[in-house]
């Protein structure tokens, strides 16, 4: 027989400060003797947009490892768990309390982190090389979507990555985002005969930012909260078609999860201009459950 042991986890909200918004990240802060089998189940289980799992680094650079799973596959990088994660650390003392900035290990590579500080502080990652890649039939876009060609703007939707290639859809307004959806049918229309697994980020241009929604089914999310992964590619996306600003220091916040009823904010700042020295997605977190898995 087997014999069962505790792991303690976390449960906190990412990208807001009310409790039950945001989007949940569960993390386990010592994975140490959990198999990687073991891992896509439990997140599975929990059947979170992501939980993480936490060990030791084995860069120097680095103040931890972290593999993030969905509940259907590993991911090399996202954001809302570099947040969750960072936080947690943080708030344990596995990084001090005084640090500003450090990394995070995750499968694609050294992920940086910054801490803004205040009374509650912001916690911001840098976002990894982002690469265009094809572009989309507007038409086609909007069948799978339930929209009308009408309601799209006049920009191509276009696939961007920072890890995750998403397909991003510029729409007119914001009913146009809450009416929009898309299942693992309407995506396997999308994609044709590739065989990447993408993202479908659908969004409109507002006087903060944006407003938005991200479809992921073949990660098991249906719909997620919050896509940090996919923000700094919104960003470069927005750039790219004059969306935004392209200078030097401009801010935005991306609006998420709101029709799903866990609004999400999500920060942006470009470093440099056209984000030539990075672009920085953040927010806040709140800390909701603390608890023990017995397997």
């Amino acid at each position: 027989m087997n014999r069962l042991r505790s792991y303690r986890y976390r449960v906190v909200d990412v990208f807001t400060a009310e409790p039950l918004e945001g989007n949940a990240l569960a993390v386990f802060p010592d994975s140490s003797g959990i198999e990687d089998r073991t891992m896509q189940k439990i997140a599975r289980e929990l059947n979170l947009a992501e939980t993480t799992f936490v060990g030791p680094a084995s860069r120097p650079d680095c103040a931890a490892r972290v593999r993030i799973f969905t509940p259907a596959r590993e991911m090399p990088f996202a954001g809302h768990p570099t947040i969750g994660t960072s936080f947690v650390l943080l708030d344990e003392g596995r990084v001090s309390r005084e640090s500003e900035r450090f990394a995070l290990e995750e499968q694609v590579g050294a992920v940086p982190v910054r801490v803004e500080a205040g009374e509650r502080p912001m916690i911001w990652l840098r976002t990894p090389p982002i690469r265009f890649g094809k572009t989309y039939d507007r038409a086609l876009c909007a069948r799978v979507l339930g929209l009308d060609p009408g309601d799209l703007l006049d920009v191509p939707p276009e696939m961007v990555s920072a890890a995750n290639p998403a397909a991003f859809v510029a729409v007119k307004d914001k009913s146009a985002v809450d009416r929009s959806w898309l299942d693992a049918r309407g995506l396997l229309t999308l994609k044709g005969q590739a065989e990447e697994s993408i993202f479908v980020f659908v969004f409109t241009p507002t006087p903060d930012g944006a407003y938005s929604r991200m479809f992921a089914p073949e990660h098991g999310v249906p719909e997620d909260p919050a896509t940090g992964s996919s923000t700094g590619p919104l960003a470069a996306f927005m750039m790219r078609h004059g969306l935004i600003s392209s200078a030097a220091g401009t801010r935005f916040v991306s609006e998420q999860g709101t029709k799903m009823g866990r609004r999400s904010l999500l920060h942006v700042l470009i470093r440099g201009a056209r984000g030539v020295d990075g672009i920085e997605v953040g927010g806040y977190v709140t800390p909701l459950v603390e608890a023990t898995m017995t397997i």
